[in-house]
């Protein structure tokens, strides 16, 4: 295509069909989740917190790495990606309310003693109580609730104000061109992979590894950053997949899918690493407080255990192998679909041994119908962000790289 025939002023329209079913998500959603809480039963109120968990970490951890996403390309020095960036921006413009929606969870969940009460349960430090755990008592000075929801905030406080700052410099070289914007957001960005690289373990070892507190894996947060990491990826690919479906984005060629496919098939085999090496490493060691990790998500979670191989390993490489399903818009739809699916199975069987009591997990209305609310949430709040700039950063300096980029 010649760029003579590119609209550089083409905006999205967030309207009709798309935005009512969002807004149906989110009504479902928060319908799931009064019935969780409405139950009156113990069990269904940690299953509810477990979920707004689950989905309230999911949100956050997409959005993040669309942050990650802009910090790469323009440390990288990319010119594939400039013709897309708009839709990691809408993701890392959507980051500061998917913190707070998070932020909320977590304190509502610590302050109701339905998260955490591994570590956050009466009697647990104190040496003259019944319940006194001397293992919790020695983690007691990283592990208190002042200190985690301090960590809580300024992580994700940190990575919401570098995401707005690329959102903010990428809209100035709109207005004025020239370098200078590409400068900070290139500064900005060695900065924030700096940080990010040090505190995204933290904050997976705080938000998910600290339900089952007795357990550690130095491997943990990688694993962890491993699965945004290729779920954000499978995010952008389906929403430039489906907006060039509604006759957007026409620039975008079977070349930039073909480097989305790349990256979603590379770091799903990198995921299957981390996760078979931290696996491999507890079973061969057989220590009991290590292997009790696995021992409960075989008992309780053995089809979810599989299922999280199956569609986050074996799928995305079995069907990303061949070039050309990379290059063909439909059969990376999919591999999206089923990695972003599979991802969610891999949150669930993160969080539900360590937050419901054994034997009481389930599949039902609060799991389907939160997951819908998040969704609903997810696209009303980032399709809201990208409708309201065109969606091609036309002042890029290496844009016409990415709209003649082939493979």
């Amino acid at each position: 295509m010649g760029t003579h025939n590119i609209n550089f002023s083409e905006q999205f329209e967030f309207t009709g069909k798309v935005k009512t079913l969002s807004i149906v998500g989110i009504v479902l959603g928060i319908a799931a989740i009064a019935y969780g809480f409405l139950a009156g039963d113990k069990v269904m109120h940690e299953r509810t917190f477990a979920n707004l968990l689950l989905m309230g970490y999911y949100f956050a951890c997409v959005c993040m790495s669309g942050t990650f996403f802009l910090a790469v390309q323009y440390v990288a020095q990319a010119g594939w990606s400039a013709s897309i960036l708009r839709v990691p921006q809408a993701m890392a413009k959507t980051l500061p309310i998917a913190a707070i929606i998070l932020v909320v969870i977590i304190s509502a969940g610590l302050y109701t003693h339905n998260l955490y009460h591994h570590w956050h349960a009466d009697g647990l430090t104190d040496p003259n109580s019944p319940n006194y755990d001397s293992l919790i008592a020695g983690k007691a000075v990283f592990l208190n609730v002042p200190f985690f929801l301090g960590r809580q905030v300024v992580f994700l406080g940190v990575y919401s104000i570098f995401s707005m700052l690329f959102v903010k410099y990428s809209y100035n070289e709109d207005l004025a061109g020239g370098l200078n914007s590409y400068r900070k957001s290139f500064k900005n960005a060695c900065i924030f992979l700096v940080i990010y690289g040090f505190t995204t373990p933290i904050f997976a070892f705080d938000t998910i590894m600290s339900l089952e507190a007795h357990w550690f894996s130095t491997m943990f947060g990688w694993y962890n950053f491993a699965a945004m990491w290729v779920s954000s990826l499978a995010t952008i690919a389906i929403i430039i997949i489906l907006l060039r479906r509604a006759g957007y984005m026409q620039w975008v060629n079977n070349s930039h899918l073909h480097n989305l496919g790349q990256f979603i098939f590379g770091f799903s085999i990198f995921w299957t690493y981390v996760w078979f090496a931290q696996f491999l490493l507890i079973y061969y060691a057989n220590m009991p407080e290590e292997t009790i990790y696995f021992y409960r998500r075989f008992e309780y979670y053995k089809f979810w255990f599989f299922l999280n191989l199956a569609m986050n390993f074996l799928a995305p490489v079995l069907l990303l192998m061949d070039r050309d399903n990379k290059r063909t818009d439909k059969k990376l739809l999919f591999v999206a679909i089923v990695v972003l699916l599979g991802h969610w199975v891999d949150y669930y069987q993160m969080i539900m041994p360590g937050a419901v009591e054994d034997g009481h997990n389930g599949f039902g209305i609060i799991e389907i119908g939160t997951a819908i609310g998040f969704v609903g949430l997810f696209t009303f709040t980032v399709l809201t962000s990208l409708s309201k700039k065109p969606l091609i950063a036309k002042n890029h300096p290496l844009l016409q790289e990415s709209l003649h980029h082939q493979l």
